[in-house]
């Protein structure tokens, strides 16, 4: 190699650096800023939790904000009971009715519509109500005349509310040694059910989670009435100063993220050939079903 070539070489090196250098400190400078309060509290159903799915989605949302969550998984009930009193942040449920009274309060802003998927009413597969193949209202009828063996969340989230709806409808007010609640969430409830072979009502996400764990057959489903539909919003802080608005509102926007959505679309089919969650952001509840 000549002298010239030598030259031409190493001069072309060092633009290579410069360029490099350039091109690093930019990304430096467009980098997200740390958030000053990191620290976000999300009150949810136990189901986004038995599911897995926060388990894959929250990482990838402290990654790219900076923020630490902090899930409380306490059934629907009770994460609107602290969307209410202010000691949540942001909110991931399913029962639009108690939800639409927070919206209507002011307790709640940014209400967006995520995703669905459905209820099912699980037994064993030796079926003693006869309720297989039956819609949700009368097959809770037929568990309710024979006093087969029912399992209740009995905890005011979600799932309570949609059982109690559906009993409702069915014109049986349940009680007595066959209606048990459980008082936990609902993979607990399904391994309860499981064990004493009785019926109970869970999102069809958590049982296929949970299925390999389970003697539980899949009885009764595919009704409207058995929509499960869920809701992330962000605690007003407007009325409750001490919220974090910036991270609240930064996890609404990931929820409802294009890259987020078909990522809840595709969760759950490798494993169970099937999506656990149906994304739904921009659509109507109307829309669904």
């Amino acid at each position: 190699m000549t002298r010239k070539q030598m030259t031409l070489t190493l001069l072309m090196l060092s633009l290579t650096v410069a360029s490099t250098a350039l091109a690093a400190e930019k990304a430096a400078g467009q980098a997200t800023p740390a958030p000053r309060n990191p620290d976000v509290i999300l009150a949810t159903t136990t189901s986004t939790v038995d599911s897995g799915l926060l388990d894959s989605l929250i990482p990838i949302f402290e990654q790219r904000t900076g923020y630490r969550v902090k899930t409380i998984a306490a059934g629907t009930g009770q994460a609107l009971a602290m969307g209410e009193k202010g000691e949540a942040d942001v909110l991931l449920c399913h029962a639009p009715e108690s939800e639409q009274k927070l919206v209507d309060s002011g307790a709640v802003t940014h209400y967006q519509l995520v995703m669905h998927n459905d209820f099912i009413v699980v037994g064993p597969s030796s079926d003693p109500a006869g309720i297989k193949g039956k819609g949700s209202v009368e097959a809770l009828r037929l568990i309710g005349q024979k006093y087969a063996t029912f399992i209740s969340r009995g905890d005011d989230s979600g799932t309570n509310k949609k059982e109690l709806a559906i009993w409702k409808a069915a014109g049986i007010a349940p009680q007595g040694k066959w209606y048990q609640q459980s008082g936990q969430g609902m993979g607990a409830t399904l391994l309860m059910a499981s064990e004493k072979e009785a019926y109970t009502l869970t999102d069809r996400a958590t049982f296929l989670a949970q299925k390999a764990n389970l003697r539980l057959a899949i009885l009764s489903e595919g009704d409207k009435a058995l929509l499960n539909i869920y809701h992330v919003m962000q605690v007003n802080p407007a009325k409750f100063t001490k919220v974090n608005a910036d991270g609240a509102k930064a996890f609404v926007d990931f929820m409802v993220a294009p890259d987020i959505q078909k990522m809840i679309g595709e969760f759950g089919k490798d494993k169970f050939g099937q999506s656990l969650f149906f994304p739904d952001a921009g659509k109507k509840m109307e829309d669904l079903g």
